[in-house]
This record gives structure tokens, C-alpha cells and sequence, in this order.
């Protein structure tokens, strides 16, 4: 098995450490308008008191890294992205993801952003190592790396390992480093394919056996579409976690999740006297 690495990210005051040998961190979702009606209008209307909001309800119900996505439909993202990265840094101070698809919206919000920030995402597509692989070693960001390539999702545990190989291999060699590369070998739905689940944690099994690299996810798609989501997810994330899983991308305010995340670094002996576990349910309690 390859020596599990350390994937480091920051902000302006603040270092986080991704590594199987410390304890899960959850990078939060919420500030994301795809699929959150809420998030949509208020971005639409320049009101960013929902973003604010969300930024320090997500850090306190433990976020350790936040996702910061801007995709509104016919928006200026360059501009937005920047404005919505400004006011979450106004209100918390933990390292971003900066989640997008637009490379001029990327590069603007890496000449911003003060530390070194989680890029979300790159994949196999030739298009976008081209693209993104030399703007996160020109701004020192570590990457997210999403097992698809010009032939969609590989449907096999293999596959997304060659794919991840590709993605991991491509970085190295314009001179990222490979403890920067996170890999997401991709959570689909189990309620189109009820083999979807365990071939994510095959996939992910064998990328960590091979690379020793860091594995986020958004794992609340793995219950899409099925009812009482929140308790197949956190099952989910716990198992995810046993395989190699160290940062999902998810939503830190539903306990049965947050519960399972810290259940999960306990049994594994990765917080020391339970005392992450125990507080946490001190503060439920509350």
C-alpha cells in the first residue's frame, strides 16, 4: 500500500491537513446555487446575506474547508465568483475550494484568495488538463481531480483507477506535486443502480492502494432520488471513510452525517480519547 500523503491547504490564518491519519474533514456544500433555489434568487438579486450566513452555520457545525460555487445562469461569474468569494472571507476564515468550470473565473478568484486554495475541479478531459492543470501550478493550489475523461464516467473500480492514474500522472509532470492531488472517483446514484455505491468504494480502495492520495467526494449523490436520504448517507460516508475517504464535500449541518463522520474517525482511532466525539455531543445536546 502507497504512504498515505498530506494534502495541505489554507487561508490567510488558517492551515488544514488532509491526511488518513487525522481526522476526516468536511469540506461544506452549501454555497452552491445549483439545485438550492434560495442560494439562486438571493445571488441574482447582489443579496449575499444568505452566503454569509451559510459560511459561518457551516463552520460551526465543523466545516474545516468551504466549497464556494457561483454558477449562476447568465451571470458574470468572473465578477460574482470573486464578489461571493469576498464576502465569505468577510465573515469566516478557513480555506476555500473554489468551484468552477470557468478559467477566467478560477484565475480571478486565485489573484484574491490570500493562502493556498483547494481548486474544485479538473478530470481527464483533455480540454481541461490543458486548462486547469497549469493555473493551479502557476497559483501553488492543490487540485480536485474527477475520474471522467472524454468517454464520460468509467463504469468500473479499474477504469476510474486508470483515470485517476491519467489525471495524477498529467500534474506530476508540469510539476504539481502529487500530495496536491485530490481525487474524487465520483459517488453516483444507487437509486438508478444499486451497484453504483460499492463500486465508489472499490474505486477508492484501489487509488488509495496505488497513489496514497487524498479522496473527497459529494457523497449525499449516492442517495439521490431515494427517500430518508440522510440516514443512506451517513452510512455511506461511514463506509467511505474506512476505505480511504478523508474530505468529503458535504453538508456538515445534518447530523445523522456530521454524527457518522466523527463515529466513523472514532472507531478508527483517529480521534484520540473520543474527545472530538465528545464534544460534539456536548454541543448537540445544548
Amino acid at each position: 500500500m502507497s504512504e498515505n500523503l498530506t494534502t495541505i491547504v489554507s487561508s490567510k490564518a488558517n492551515v488544514v491537513e488532509i491526511c488518513r491519519d487525522k481526522p476526516t474533514v468536511m469540506i461544506g456544500e452549501r454555497i452552491n446555487p445549483t439545485g438550492r433555489k434560495k442560494v439562486l434568487q438571493a445571488l441574482q438579486e447582489n443579496d449575499f446575506e444568505s452566503v454569509r450566513s451559510d459560511a459561518i452555520s457551516q463552520v460551526e457545525a465543523g466545516a474545516k474547508i468551504l466549497d464556494v460555487n457561483a454558477g449562476v445562469p447568465g451571470a458574470d461569474e468572473v465578477t460574482l465568483l470573486a464578489t461571493v468569494m469576498s464576502e465569505v472571507m468577510a465573515v469566516v476564515d478557513v480555506p476555500l475550494a473554489i468551484d468552477t468550470a470557468n478559467p477566467q473565473a478560477l484565475e480571478a478568484a486565485l489573484k484574491l484568495y490570500d493562502g493556498k486554495a483547494l481548486i474544485n475541479s479538473t478530470n481527464a478531459e483533455e480540454k481541461s488538463l490543458e486548462v486547469i492543470l497549469p493555473i493551479a501550478k502557476a497559483y501553488g493550489a492543490a487540485l480536485i481531480g474527477l475520474c471522467m475523461d472524454d468517454n464520460g464516467i468509467p463504469a468500473g473500480p479499474q477504469d476510474r483507477l486508470a483515470v485517476a492514474d491519467r489525471i495524477i500522472n498529467r500534474a506530476v509532470q508540469i510539476g504539481i506535486p502529487v500530495e496536491d492531488i485530490v481525487i474524487d472517483p465520483l459517488a453516483m446514484t444507487m437509486g438508478a443502480d444499486s451497484n453504483a455505491g460499492r463500486i465508489t468504494l472499490e474505486a477508492i480502495e484501489l487509488i488509495v492502494d496505488t497513489f496514497g492520495v487524498n479522496i473527497t467526494m459529494g457523497a449525499s449523490n449516492v442517495s439521490f432520488g431515494l427517500p430518508d436520504r440522510k440516514f443512506v448517507n451517513a452510512t455511506y460516508m461511514a463506509m467511505a471513510i474506512y476505505a480511504g475517504l478523508t474530505c468529503p464535500i458535504t453538508n456538515p449541518m445534518v447530523t445523522e452525517v456530521n454524527a457518522a463522520v466523527l463515529a466513523a474517525d472514532l472507531s478508527l482511532g483517529k480521534d484520540e480519547y473520543g474527545m472530538g466525539w465528545i464534544k460534539a455531543y456536548r454541543k448537540r445536546s445544548k
